[in-house]
């Protein structure tokens, strides 16, 4: 395989004569700094490469080698609570050789070589082990037990396994004749291997009122989050993270603003898990590619963090994958494809915008692995179209392959309304999927409950616009008991405080008991309409200040203080 020379710089794409061998996605080392690349074009013995790092100050001339791989990350214990960029530098060490302004070309391995793990085997010498197989367990950390496992490509009988502490890189056995240390290699681009896909079952827990009752994702499943500037995408992003009950948590920052970054890299230390009490950093993986980072590096990002949630999927665990967001991968896309001169498709992105998105989205799903297991990898991409406008190409690409659409209004986000999700205009393909998981373990009347308070709220929408006509005192008193429910729900039921103790965090119980009180008070108040009663003595009851209250109730008094609204929603038809 030959190595060539620079004929042409052009931003991040450069051009190299003289690689005849060359292939697709080959990883090169550019210059005499030898920076990242990977081949995107051949014609003839000159490639086209994008560099993932800066490319100012590099000249015609300059040296490229051809490593003849392809861009690989490293799998193993020591993923959980690190910081990588968008090719799994990780960032602090990179910051202890260079300070806060990383050198071009700087390197460091992603897993630290000389921390030890205790590796307890799960199989003896003499056992037969497929691809897959779980060989033993190390604490990564006292969340997660970091199953090691045979490499897909590997099979045969175990020799040699024994237990103690190891490197990463240290031989802890062998099978099949070749050695087996804990660090696994596997390319960006390929997805990991399974045994079958199956039917997402089980709901994505979030805590958020609003796409828990309304629109939930499945484990497993696939999610978009568009909408324009200030709406809260990237907020509903961090409470997602922060919240779902996923074992693994993969957070992409992808073209974002260093500041929105750095908010996660502050919060994350500190918060704590829901289920454990422990720090949330202790499930999570970061990967941090801010907007003045190089723009080639964000489709690498994003492939980045799903090929590190496949792998602890294959361990058995639920993972999610937060990218924030793909419209800025997709925007990198563009610039390479202008330079690369290919023919432009709508906008300018190039034709095979679809196709790449595609090709992300498809590797979600909940698995059955090689080695027997069920895991799940979830995907929630945020999308950012100009100017709010819907119907760009890479909101419209994310739509026919995502199953729920959480849709961001900017009114909403003006009104201080958290999440700004729209109601009427969101949707969830998982909703009959899931009914039998809510059936069983939330209770039967969910689905009656959740189809009610809908359509209280699509009645409303309806009544407004009436009500901008005549206004609200020409309404029938029962339309004016449907705008109060309405709003109930939505001030009451449907905003969460993101930075309450409290509120940022709802559990199903406790959504479902809200949600069952509201109700529970329209019921009551329209029989005291029926029996006479006027609408404005009934919204003077001491049962609606406690209802706009409970939401900020702890979950140890909640059931008392329901049991206190119930007790004066009783009361209303007296």
């Amino acid at each position: 395989m030959m190595d060539g020379i620079i004929v042409r710089v052009s931003g991040p794409l450069v051009e190299a004569d003289g690689m005849r061998g060359a292939r697709m996605q080959d990883l090169l080392r550019v210059g005499g700094e030898r920076l990242m690349g990977e081949v995107i074009k051949i014609d003839g013995d000159r490639v086209y490469a994008q560099v993932y790092e800066d490319t100012t100050g590099l000249r015609p001339g300059e040296p490229v080698h051809n490593t003849g791989e392809q861009l690989s990350v490293e799998l193993g214990p020591g993923l959980l609570k690190s910081i990588f960029d968008g090719v799994q530098r990780p960032l602090v060490a990179l910051r202890g050789q260079s300070g806060d302004f990383i050198r071009r070309g700087l390197e460091a391995p992603a897993l630290d070589r000389k921390a030890r793990w205790h590796f307890t085997p799960a199989v003896r010498s003499g056992d037969s082990v497929g691809p897959g197989a779980v060989l033993g367990t190390t604490e990564e950390t006292p969340l997660i037990t970091h199953r090691i496992l045979v490499p897909p490509h590997l099979a045969g009988k175990v020799e040699g396994i024994r237990g103690g502490d190891y490197t990463v890189d240290e031989t802890i056995c062998a099978v099949g004749g070749s050695p087996v240390t804990m660090l696994q290699r596997w390319g960006v681009k390929k997805p990991r291997p399974i045994t079958k896909k199956l039917q997402p079952t089980e709901p994505l827990i979030t805590g958020q009122r609003t796409i828990d009752t309304f629109f939930p994702i499945a484990k497993g499943g696939t999610a978009a989050i568009p909408g324009p500037f200030g709406a809260g995408k990237t907020v509903v992003q961090h409470q997602l993270a922060k919240w779902a009950d996923a074992d693994v948590i993969v957070y992409v920052g992808c073209g974002e603003r260093g500041n929105e970054m750095t908010e996660v890299l502050d919060d994350f230390p500190r918060l704590k898990d829901p289920k454990s009490g422990r720090p949330l950093l202790e499930r999570t993986v970061l990967i941090a590619n801010t907007s003045n980072m190089p723009v080639a590096a964000r489709e690498a990002s994003v492939y980045t963090g799903i090929t590190i949630a496949e792998y602890y999927r294959d361990m058995g665990y639920n993972t999610a994958v937060m990218a924030d967001s793909t419209s800025r991968w997709a925007e990198a896309m563009r610039e390479i494809s202008a330079r690369l001169e290919e023919m432009p498709g709508e906008e300018g992105f190039p034709a095979y915008l679809s196709a790449r998105l595609a090709s992300f989205y498809e590797r979600a799903g909940a698995v059955e692995c090689l080695n027997g297991a069920k895991g799940s990898t979830t995907i929630v991409g945020a999308v950012s179209p100009p100017g709010g406008d819907l119907s760009e190409p890479v909101t419209q690409n994310t739509l026919r392959v995502a199953r729920v659409f959480w849709s961001l209004d900017a009114k909403l986000a003006d009104r201080r309304h958290f999440p700004a999700i729209n109601w009427l205009t969101s949707y969830s393909l998982y909703k009959e999927a899931l009914e039998g998981w809510y059936e069983k373990n939330v209770g039967a009347d969910r689905k009656s409950l959740r189809d009610e308070a809908l359509r209280i709220l699509q009645r409303e929408n309806e009544l407004l616009e009436i009500v901008q006509l005549v206004g609200a005192d020409a309404l029938p008193e029962k339309d004016r008991l449907t705008l109060e429910a309405a709003k109930m729900l939505r001030e009451d039921y449907l905003q969460q405080d993101a930075f309450s103790e409290t509120d940022s965090y709802c559990r199903m119980e406790k959504q479902m008991g809200m949600l069952k009180a509201i109700l529970r008070f329209k019921v009551a108040a329209q029989e005291a309409m029926n029996s006479g009663k006027r609408l404005s003595e009934i919204m003077e009851s001491p049962a609606v200040k406690e209802l706009s209250r409970m939401k900020f109730q702890a979950d140890s008094t909640f059931n008392e203080k329901l049991r206190e609204i119930e007790a004066m929603t009783g009361r209303v038809k007296d």
